[in-house]
């Protein structure tokens, strides 16, 4: 497997407009933890191909060589602002694809998503005249920080069953902008004295349609208001979950906070079960007008 050396030589190159037809998968990764199940989860769940941004000196996982969807690309991932830098040449040289992006230890779930691709889903919601799709990032957990100290753990991962809650999100008026909310909750509400004002967000505009003149700003919204938006104006749209040991991780790797948890269960704590119905099930996404 061919890996490129920056995003531009990925491009130039012409591979990208080989690609298959069909949604893209971006993943960033910020170091080697879960690259494997995170590169495989959205392999598998059908993406047209999977481009994995990767630091220089972190090594595709062996496992990972030879699959013919994933592109692996070097990239300074652990730079300020690498997020938009990078999805904003992509919508720049693939104008009218879709991309979903997110993290390595995340994983994307939508509604059916066991057992329908994301092209289905999202040619349902362009039918909606939706070019942008809300999600909403669950952190995820080990339940034992004794055995798992760096708080992730596939096999006994749980999430936040309860304490989730919105609010409006202001203009540069002061004034509620149009169907846009600041989304809380997970760890970063639980443990907010250790997360600053800026990441404590759970809502991502995690899938998107390129299209000319379309950015991607500092705080990852897009400069289409209208696609930062959680639904259209007549009726609920379908909704998406992001499955994210990244806080849980962030909380124990981080000085401050390591040593002042001991734990991330409590009585709102549930075992993720893997599959997009327990997601519908607790109302962290939802299908709207798709059945």
């Amino acid at each position: 497997m061919m890996r490129f050396d920056s995003l531009e030589n990925f491009l130039d190159s012409g591979a990208a407009a080989g690609l298959r037809p069909g949604p893209l998968a971006v993943i960033f990764a910020e170091d080697a933890v879960e690259l494997t199940s995170t590169a495989r989860h959205h392999e598998q769940r059908g993406f047209a191909a999977v481009l994995l941004m990767l630091p220089r000196g972190l090594a595709l996982p062996p496992e990972l060589d030879g699959r013919p969807a994933l592109h692996p690309i070097t990239c300074a991932t652990m730079e300020v602002g690498c997020v938009p830098r990078v999805m904003n040449r992509l919508i720049a040289a693939l104008p009218g694809r879709w991309f979903y992006w997110g993290y390595n230890g995340e994983y994307l779930f939508y509604p059916f998503s066991e057992t329908r691709p994301p092209a289905a889903m999202l040619a349902f919601h362009e039918e909606e005249r939706r070019e942008a799709m809300q999600a909403y990032v669950i952190d995820l957990y080990a339940a034992d920080l004794g055995a798992h100290p760096s708080g992730v753990d596939t096999a006994t991962a749980h999430l936040d069953r309860l304490g989730y809650f919105a609010e409006a999100r202001p203009d540069p008026n002061g004034r509620p902008k149009e169907r846009q909310l600041d989304f809380q909750g997970g760890l970063r509400w639980r443990f907010e004295e250790h997360v600053p004002p800026r990441s404590r967000s759970i809502g991502r505009i995690a899938l998107f349609r390129a299209k000319p003149g379309l950015t991607m700003r500092g705080d990852f919204s897009l400069s289409d208001e209208e696609m930062n938006t959680y639904a259209c104006p007549w009726h609920h749209n379908l909704t998406a979950a992001v499955c994210s040991f990244r806080a849980a991780k962030a909380l124990r790797a981080n000085a401050g906070s390591r040593f002042a948890i001991d734990s991330f269960m409590w009585h709102g704590a549930t075992p993720f079960e893997w599959r997009a119905q327990q997601l519908l099930e607790l109302g962290m996404m939802e299908p709207g007008q798709w059945f």
